[in-house]
Parts: structure tokens; C-alpha cells; sequence
């Protein structure tokens, strides 16, 4: 007999948590029931979280986790709308909100980091790993393209198309052979290894770690980063777009006609070998 499937809490002012500590912020994404999967709450509270960090001025650096056993399992399919009409920001200006802050931004990960999670790990200035993280671009399993095309400018071409056409799970030490992040340690000394990088960060001189970040960003726009993050507006990706869900994948026909459980079994029969 199957477990029965723990209920979901709704959204909430704690899904995404702000500790200020000694000189810098931790902010954890807090739905461990659902492994962090980011819906329009956890959107609204981190940009929240994001933009009172950066208006500390005793907050120099922020270290990004999640609570329990993943950092993000990636975007909330299940997700409900909200039950206003105010707007919530979308995974894309999340990540851009991150690139822009002048202050470093430190992604702790344990457990899964994919999808949206994946690359919300991505774009933070520095990617600590536990032993046990799993990192991957899973979207075309759901017929879909990455919200946030980050990864090509993380591992480089070759690398690139494996991550994003195969849709494959990557281990931590894959993962930082890849460039997918800095470092890997024991899961028991992920958060005293992001708090060291912090406290190094912190000491050095603070208007010099600022333009060095802006001087990184900035080589990568002049080669096209931003408007590669901003794919949908190029003609040709979005002519493509247009033919992709005119020829529906079955599994998403599954989905829209089924509901949830018949999709996922439906999409995941490919992969049980895994």
C-alpha cells in the first residue's frame, strides 16, 4: 500500500525566511513539504527577502539555501494562483534581480537543485554543493525550454547541449567538474563552508568586490547575456515556440486531459531506469 502523500500547506508569509547575522543575511526558501518548489509565494517573498538584504548596509553578503533536504526541486506545477490580483514576479526576474545586486550572493545546495532551482543556483555569484546534490535542467521531460537560459554561459557548449537536450540528473561532483558550481563538500559542512566564503568576503574591501562582481556581469552582457536570458523576444525562438506547442507533447496533452498524476507517470516511464 502506498504512503499516503503529505499535505501540502498553503502559501505563506514563511515561505521564504530573512536571519540577518554578522554582516551578512541568510535567506532560506521554506516549503520542505514540496522540496522548495517555487511557486508565486516563494517569488514574492524572495524578492522581498533579496531587496531588504540589499538595503542593509550592515548586510554585505547573502547566502541562498533551502530548508530540509533540497535547495529547489524547481518550478511548482501544482502551484494555485494567487488569491489576489497583485503581481508576482516571475523565475526570470528573480535571477535578474540576483545578477543585479551589488552585493555577493552565495547559493547553499543540498539535496535537489533543478529546473528553476537549478538555475536560480546558477545565477548566484558563488554555488557551494553538499556530497548528496543533484543538479539538472529536467524541463524538456515536460516538453519544456529552460525558463532561464543560464546554463550555456556556466559550462560551455558541449556541456550545454547535454544538460539542456537530455534533461539528465548531474551529481554534485559532476556538477563541479561541469562548472556548474565552486565547490563540493560533506553535507554536515555545506552552511560552515558558504559562512567561511562570507566572513572572507565580508573582510575584503567592499567597493572593490562590488565592481569586480559588476566587472564579471558586464563581460558576460557585452557578449550577449542578457538577451540570451531574454530568448522568447528573439524572432526565431519565438516562431519556434509558436510551432512546439502547436504539435503538443503527449505528455502535456496527458496533463491537460488527465490531470497531474497521469502526467507524471506518463512522462517519468522513460526514466525509471534511473
Amino acid at each position: 500500500m502506498a504512503s499516503p502523500q503529505p499535505e501540502i500547506p498553503p502559501p505563506s508569509l514563511n515561505d521564504v525566511l530573512f536571519e540577518k547575522r554578522d554582516g551578512y543575511a541568510v535567506i532560506t526558501l521554506n516549503r520542505p513539504v514540496v522540496l522548495n518548489a517555487i511557486n508565486w509565494s516563494i517569488c514574492r517573498r524572495l524578492l522581498v527577502a533579496l531587496d531588504q538584504a540589499e538595503r542593509d548596509d550592515d548586510v554585505r553578503v547573502v547566502i541562498l539555501t533551502g530548508a530540509g533536504r533540497a535547495f529547489s526541486a524547481g518550478g511548482d506545477i501544482q502551484s494555485t494562483p494567487p488569491p489576489d490580483d497583485e503581481p508576482s514576479p516571475t523565475g526570470l526576474e528573480i535571477n535578474q534581480r540576483i545578477w543585479r545586486m551589488p552585493k555577493p550572493v552565495i547559493a547553499a545546495v543540498r539535496g535537489y537543485a533543478v529546473g528553476q532551482g537549478c538555475e536560480l543556483a546558477g545565477i548566484c555569484d558563488f554555488t557551494i554543493a553538499a556530497e548528496d546534490a543533484v543538479f539538472g535542467e529536467l524541463q524538456i521531460r515536460h516538453g519544456f525550454g529552460p525558463p532561464v537560459l543560464i546554463t550555456p554561459f556556466l559550462v560551455g557548449l558541449k556541456q550545454a547541449k547535454e544538460i539542456l537536450m537530455l534533461g539528465e540528473r548531474v551529481g554534485a561532483a559532476d556538477a563541479l567538474r561541469l562548472g556548474l558550481v565552486n565547490r563540493v563538500v560533506a553535507g554536515e559542512e555545506l552552511m560552515a563552508t558558504c559562512e567561511e566564503m562570507a566572513r572572507k568576503l565580508i573582510a575584503l574591501p567592499q567597493g572593490t568586490v562590488r565592481s569586480n562582481k559588476l566587472l564579471v556581469n558586464r563581460v558576460y552582457e557585452l557578449a550577449g547575456f542578457q538577451e540570451a536570458l531574454n530568448y522568447r523576444d528573439d524572432p526565431l525562438m519565438a516562431a519556434m515556440t509558436e510551432q512546439r506547442e502547436a504539435a503538443l507533447d503527449p505528455h502535456l496533452q496527458v496533463l491537460r486531459e488527465q490531470g497531474w498524476e497521469a502526467f507524471r507517470k506518463s512522462r517519468d516511464e522513460t526514466y525509471r531506469g534511473e
